[in-house]
């Protein structure tokens, strides 16, 4: 697509040839959605431009731009908004899904600080959507994923950060983990909003701070983000080193868009992924021993389990306030396989299901939308509890024939997918 206009036109398109529709933003989801065998692709990767209010706090940004497009133009005044940790990742799913982030402990979710959206409707009609503008549908894709529209602009309010924060990564020896672990669990409880601090369990990739006998070699990092005075965050962080005996470290004043980049490295494109994510309101024993249990026995260099930290704001706001209902979670881990060779494929995909379900019984209840697979439609009610029945009515107003269905589908009708093969059997 070059510009709003044309989207339109497509679904119009699409509609009148009776064409799955799939939509591509930044296409960094690893559902697939983003494209579908004999339907049309409505790509909105060329729809890049950040606009920038800079007095108002406000940015206006086009679907297609990713996370470096957004954090350039909005560093370049000093400003920022939650969002996710990869520069790779399109500011589109990661919206419409709820989005968190390093920003997340004192600002909330992305779709907190979403104030308002432009829409193409299933019928092809434009919608402006915000709490005074079809309020209905603006609480709907705060959360709700690509169900109810393609969005061709998203309006967010800006907070002021940096440009330099501090942060970086501890590395410790995966045989104290426990050790470390527990250490993590009470030192977050009382840490300031400001501070963040995310767990990795993974194989140890060449950093230069390492040994180079510790490649290759199972490690717990520490990934730090402090949004204050650097001075101020190596005090706060002090405690974390004393946890167990640092294997190395890289902790410093750094600009924030360098480390919203840190970890594209492990992400980089042509790998085969399949995701898995477990919301968390405590990391019980239980729910640590079982991420100790299969981060001893990773089948791949690049899978790995994460836990991101987002208690804070975010826990204030009431669980129907937005569609995206699991306001009770302080903590969100994904289970990350990732791998090169389709040889490959069962062996991290029976690891990352083992890991699931063994620690299923510790989790909380939802789920993180963008973070599901697209075998997980059994999850999706789940995922938004309570919320589901307003959604499904939403739907039924904005979408009643279930157009917009490649993502995580909230159907009008029940059992009704409205997909090609179903529409050229009618």
């Amino acid at each position: 697509m070059a510009d709003a206009g044309d989207v339109g036109h497509a679904i119009r398109f699409a509609r009148e040839n009776r064409l799955d529709i799939a939509i591509r933003g930044g296409g960094h989801n690893i559902a697939g959605y983003a494209v579908c065998d004999d339907g049309l692709t409505i790509d909105l990767s060329n729809m890049k431009n950040v606009r920038v209010e800079a007095d108002a706090k406000r940015a206006y940004v086009e679907p297609g731009a990713t996370l470096a497009d957004f954090d350039r133009a909005v560093q370049a005044h000093g400003l920022a908004t939650p969002v996710g940790i990869n520069s790779t990742t399109g500011i589109a799913g990661l919206t419409l899904g709820g989005g968190f982030g390093w920003l997340t402990r004192i600002y909330g979710m992305t779709v907190d600080n979403l104030v308002s959206a432009d829409l193409v409707s299933a019928d092809a009609a434009w919608i402006h959507a915000s709490k005074g503008s079809h309020p209905d549908l603006f609480w709907a894709i705060r959360g709700g994923g690509g169900n109810f529209g393609v969005v061709t602009q998203f309006e967010f309010e800006l907070h002021p950060v940096g440009p330099e924060i501090l942060a970086g990564l501890i590395v410790f020896p995966f045989q104290q983990a426990k050790q470390v672990l527990t250490q993590y669990r009470e030192f977050v409880e009382s840490a300031p909003v400001e501070l963040n601090v995310w767990v990795i369990l993974r194989q140890a990739p060449p950093l230069p701070f390492l040994s180079s006998d510790m490649y290759g070699k199972e490690v717990v990092v520490l990934a730090v983000f402090y949004t204050g005075d650097p001075a101020e965050g190596q005090k706060l962080i002090q405690p974390l080193r004393g946890f167990s005996n640092v294997l190395g470290e890289h902790v410093g004043a750094q600009p924030y868009t360098q480390w919203q980049q840190a970890f594209d490295p492990l992400l980089t494109p042509g790998a085969r992924n399949y995701w898995k994510s477990h919301n968390f309101t405590v990391l019980g024993d239980g729910a640590l021993d079982s991420m100790i249990e299969f981060g001893g026995k990773l089948p791949s260099p690049q899978c790995e389990i994460f836990v991101g930290l987002i208690a804070g704001v975010s826990n204030g706001v009431a669980p129907d306030a937005t569609a995206y209902a699991a306001r009770d979670a302080r903590f969100v881990m994904n289970v990350h396989g990732r791998w090169n060779s389709a040889t490959d494929d069962e062996r991290c995909i029976t690891w990352a299901r083992a890991f699931f379900k063994a620690s299923a019984p510790y989790a909380s209840s939802g789920a993180y939308v963008s973070f599901m697979t697209e075998e997980e439609h059994d999850r999706v009610a789940a995922a938004y509890g309570s919320n589901y029945p307003r959604l499904v009515e939403i739907k039924r107003r904005y979408d009643p024939e279930n157009i917009f269905h490649l993502n995580q589908n909230i159907k009008a009708n029940k059992g009704k997918t409205h997909s090609l093969i179903e529409r050229r059997m009618a």
